[in-house]
């Protein structure tokens, strides 16, 4: 007997944010989330995405004990801009059993049909600008910060229940031991050297003004890219809050061309090498583990590298980002970069990639299915 239970009470609450501890549980790979971190993104009162949009969270039972959760998500905003009539559904975790899976999204698709969606839309853990997606290929390795890692069998728990693979993405594996290719080298120092170009470190004492370049060079940058929507003023308040204690300024960027703000360049040390080790939580000794081991992080995310529409065509722009975080990052000491995600079909920036010589190493997919 699988029942479906919404969440309301801070006890179901509690039970769905514990409930991947034991999907896990002796997984190798797998990296637990902070707790309060996650707590506060399921905090309606303090995550923005509240202020336009909605969701609720399902718990599955089976038996008296809980084998799944799901959140069924509205994001109107995604839907204003793109035109859509979408419904989306996250933080989903169920053992494997197809009868529980498909018991949550049957939930799910009923709630979109119900806010008149035609079309549901996932993992989405709250939107395309959170963690989302599904890892499909490369389960040999941990996922790097903010990034997926879920079981294999969850593919065919998808498949099953009528989704398809509405849109891959690409994960790319750079070390300091891998050669660059000499073009890229030449094209991109011909690029740096230009009297137009100036690649600078964020301020961070003028962290609140740098916040407004950066949501407008987002902002622009990806607006025609497949499922882009645009980040709200208090969503990138909220982003940055959370981001600002973990940045390593020295490998973060602002490009400028002729003193306009024409590209941006985010990259985070690898948090999860460390986070491995925390299980969830700070106290009583996680944050002492967390502060000893920042200096011993080896690895790094680009997180993100865009250019603005005016300066997309800017011969040598996007290499030259790239190369600048390679050289600044091997200085700071870092041996292994992931590029993470990029669209497979964002030929420009699958071109880039390719010529620094980097090498896809996981693949992940947004599933999608008629309501």
């Amino acid at each position: 007997m699988i029942t479906i239970k919404k969440v309301e009470t801070k006890s179901d609450l509690n039970i769905f944010i514990k409930f991947p501890w034991k999907i896990y549980k002796g997984n190798p790979h797998w990296v637990p989330p902070l707790l309060l971190d996650v707590k506060k993104l399921l905090n309606k009162k303090k995550n923005p995405f509240f202020l336009h949009s909605e969701a609720d969270l399902f718990l599955a039972e089976k038996d008296g004990e809980t084998v799944g959760r799901i959140a069924a998500i509205l994001n109107n905003n995604h839907n204003e801009f793109q035109k859509e009539k979408t419904a989306f559904f996250g933080f989903f975790e169920t053992i494997n059993d197809q009868e529980v899976s498909d018991k949550l999204f049957e939930t799910v698709k009923n709630w979109g049909q119900q806010k008149g969606m035609d079309t549901l839309r996932g993992p989405m853990n709250f939107t395309i600008n959170d963690t989302c997606s599904l890892l499909i290929e490369g389960f040999d390795s941990s996922p790097s910060i903010m990034m997926i890692y879920n079981p294999e069998y969850y593919i065919n728990l998808l498949e099953q229940a009528g989704f398809h693979n509405a849109k891959t993405l690409l994960a790319y594996d750079f070390t300091s031991d891998m050669s660059i290719p000499d073009r890229f080298v030449k094209f991109a120092n011909r690029a740096l050297q230009d009297s137009e170009l100036n690649i600078r470190k964020m301020n961070m004492k003028k962290l609140d003004d740098e916040i407004k370049i950066v949501r407008d060079i987002f902002n622009n940058a990806w607006e025609t890219n497949w499922g882009f929507v645009p980040l709200t003023e208090k969503e990138v308040e909220y982003l940055a809050d959370d981001l600002k204690e973990g940045i390593d300024p020295d490998i973060v960027f602002i490009a400028e061309v002729n003193g306009e703000p024409a590209g941006f360049a985010l990259t985070l040390p690898n948090y999860n090498e460390i986070l491995k080790n925390v299980n969830g939580r700070l106290l009583p000794f996680g944050i002492f583990k967390l502060l000893f081991g920042k200096k011993k992080i080896k690895g790094v995310r680009v997180i993100i590298l865009g250019i603005t529409k005016k300066f997309q065509k800017k011969r040598g722009l996007g290499p030259a980002l790239y190369y600048e975080t390679y050289m600044r990052g091997v200085n700071k000491g870092y041996t292994r970069g992931e590029f993470s995600w990029i669209l497979e079909d964002n030929i420009l920036m699958n071109r880039a990639l390719e010529g620094l010589g980097a090498k896809v190493y996981k693949k992940y997919a947004i599933f999608e299915s008629k309501l």
